[in-house]
């Protein structure tokens, strides 16, 4: 209980002095922005590629450590009342500890057809998606690991709180390009349900890419998302997944994108910057974003998230062999089997929490090993001290132990590694690219 108050205490004078900075430093970005026409361009790339460029915009550092605080304040709450409740015994409690160290998620196709992957939760960067005729603009999360879009509607319960994180919401009343659908439309995420119904109007991607037609949902009730959402920066879900893991077999944005002519090449690439916001491209990649003249390419094992084969994971001594992948945009930590996760953890001396991240002294950081995930016999490194979201004097081992049921991936390369890869999305051509980034 003098733990769970402490960290409460701390939680809250954070969320007060970080959301003041970062309200004020948010609000001189988009003077800046605004005065130097840097919303959105379009560029030619050196290879004279017509590329569409989008900013995606980060969550700092001191705001993610300040969700991790709330997330687990939330979990020790429950974690006293359930313990409480339990009969005396060893058994049942060290169960229940056992229980909030480890994350079980089902895939689509395995609990439940429309489950998602994650809660969002440690999602970082996003960016605008404008909506309807004349546009309604929203915060989305810009999302690999996933296939549809969502935005909240007029009305929506659940939806954030006026006072802070306020949510944009659709109103297709406003709209002359509205079309109506009327089909459900649910999610189940694992703490509940996200529900809507489906309708249809314009959706336009960096002011240029105008998809006429799109499909997508309203969302009257985001229950589901939890805090994450309330505390969230994002309106909704944008995904950039495959047609295949679409809820309802909706068409994706992008698909429809290229089917209506609206982008040069079928790839989109992200490019995530450390500490400092990022760039979204369509419809090619940016050369001036990586080191070296060339990309890696690497084929996808299966279209339906963006999946990969890799020959082993490593890191000092540990090492796997042969698993896979996804590269998920959508989330900022590595994930990986939990009995992996928690080899690694133990080896660098970091101590889980009971939300199933794991925290270090800061003063180990900088002696963490690299770690190197070798895919088509290449190797892709990424510093150990990297490997830390720090805050103040708190540091956050930026992996976590997630299992998904067969044939459900193996890992998730989420945001961590990105920052150090320029990463090519080839749609058509169903295959990744990597460089280094700059």
């Amino acid at each position: 209980k003098k733990q769970y108050h402490q960290i409460a205490k701390i939680s809250t004078t954070s969320i007060k002095v970080h959301y003041n900075r970062l309200l004020h430093k948010m609000m001189f970005k988009a003077i800046a922005l605004t005065l130097l026409g840097l919303t959105t361009a379009q560029a030619q790339t050196e290879n004279n590629e017509k590329v569409i460029r989008m900013p995606m915009h980060k969550v700092s550092d001191h705001e993610y450590i300040n969700r991790f605080l709330i997330k687990e304040n939330q979990a020790l709450a429950k974690a006293n009342n359930l313990y409480s409740s339990l009969p005396t015994g060893a058994s049942a409690q060290q169960r229940l500890l056992n229980d909030n160290t480890n994350t079980n998620l089902n895939l689509r196709g395995a609990k439940h057809e429309s489950e998602i992957i994650k809660d969002y939760a440690n999602a970082q960067y996003y960016g605008v998606v404008s909506i309807g005729t004349p546009s309604q603009e929203f915060q989305v999360i810009y999302d690999t690991g996933s296939s549809n879009l969502w935005v909240p509607e007029k009305g929506c319960v659940h939806c954030g709180y006026k006072i802070i994180h306020e949510k944009s919401k659709y109103d297709k009343d406003l709209s002359s390009s509205w079309v109506e659908d009327g089909t459900e439309f649910s999610i189940q995420y694992g703490s509940g349900a996200v529900s809507g119904v489906y309708a249809q109007d314009t959706v336009t991607l960096a002011a240029d890419i105008a998809v006429e037609d799109q499909k997508f949902a309203t969302i009257h009730d985001a229950a589901g998302m939890g805090f994450a959402y309330a505390f969230g920066y994002f309106d909704g879900i944008l995904g950039l997944g495959f047609d295949s893991i679409s809820v309802g077999g909706v068409e994706t944005v992008f698909h429809n994108a290229i089917d209506q002519g609206l982008v040069e090449k079928t790839m989109f690439a992200f490019y995530l910057g450390d500490e400092k916001d990022g760039e979204l491209t369509f419809g090619g990649y940016d050369e001036s974003k990586f080191e070296g003249d060339d990309l890696t390419w690497v084929a996808l094992d299966k279209a339906t998230y963006w999946q990969i084969n890799m020959d082993k994971v490593s890191i000092a001594s540990f090492t796997t062999g042969a698993t896979n992948a996804i590269v998920d945009s959508g989330t900022s930590l590595i994930t990986g089997p939990s009995r992996d996760v928690r080899a690694i953890a133990q080896s660098i001396g970091a101590t889980a929490t009971f939300t199933g991240q794991y925290t270090i002294d800061c003063e180990k950081v900088n002696s963490i090993p690299d770690m190197t995930w070798t895919i088509d016999g290449k190797d892709y490194t990424v510093p150990g001290s990297k490997l830390i979201i720090k805050s103040a004097s708190m540091c956050l081992f930026a992996m976590m132990g997630m299992d998904f049921p067969a044939p459900g991936p193996q890992w998730i390369l989420g945001d961590v590694f990105m920052r150090e890869y320029y990463t090519v999305f080839d749609y058509d051509g169903e295959r990744i690219g990597f460089a280094k980034a700059v």
